[in-house]
């Protein structure tokens, strides 16, 4: 396959890595790029994640054309989750959880206009071992935790307040965020909230109301 298209997502850098952060779901392909295009229509998506555990590699780069497009179209940065061989092909950014590579390999790769994220659970020494490794931002979560660990939720926020005051870079806030929670992590420290159905799983006239609400959190702090 021929990619013609290198680098173009570097073209598109934001200023700053600030509000909301869109990853992809498993709905069916059609689906998530109608999604996607009314979602990035509305001018306030920072980021936009492809992560699509459930598709066979054979068939993610076709995907990843498909959305790089939308990308482009809106100057939306596209993060890839976990394949730095897949960034680099489309000369897009990348996002690593822990175990999936080594920050200073892909920086050394993707070069220093690429943005590079890392998943640092909620732990202030990762975050601090991924910035010296030349992250663009860390990320923490899971924030708000499920029925079963709602103690997860002050975890989250007390760590966002330490990596406000720690760090320089900006902080990315994942797990359980709404509209209707995330007040609280955003004042808190987050410069990003990484959302999936909470945009993805609404029906496609409800998404420009419900980023619309996103909007107003990160325009009030």
């Amino acid at each position: 396959m021929n990619h013609q298209h290198q680098n173009t997502a570097f073209e598109h850098m934001p200023n700053s890595l600030h509000g909301l952060y869109l990853i992809t779901n498993d709905d069916p392909l059609d689906i998530i790029l109608e999604k996607i295009s009314i979602a990035l229509a509305t001018q306030q998506i920072a980021l936009l994640q492809y992560r699509r555990k459930k598709v066979e590699k054979t068939n993610q780069d076709t995907e990843i054309e498909k959305i790089l497009k939308i990308c482009n179209q809106y100057n939306v940065p596209l993060i890839i989750n976990d394949d730095l061989a897949q960034a680099q092909r489309f000369g897009a950014h990348l996002h690593l959880g822990q175990d999936d590579g080594s920050i200073v390999e892909a920086r050394q790769v993707l070069g220093e206009s690429a943005i590079i994220g890392r998943t640092c659970l909620n732990d202030l020494s990762l975050a601090e071992q991924a910035i010296h490794d030349g992250a663009s931002y860390v990320a923490f979560g899971a924030i708000y935790g499920s029925t079963t660990k709602p103690e997860a939720g002050n975890i989250g926020l007390d760590v966002l307040k330490q990596a406000k005051q720690q760090f320089d870079i900006p902080i990315c806030a994942i797990g359980g965020l709404t509209a209707e929670n995330s007040q609280a992590v955003i004042t808190a420290g987050a410069d990003l909230c990484a959302v999936v159905s909470g945009i993805l799983g609404l029906e496609s006239e409800q998404i420009p109301q419900r980023i619309e609400a996103w909007s107003a959190l990160f325009n009030y702090t």
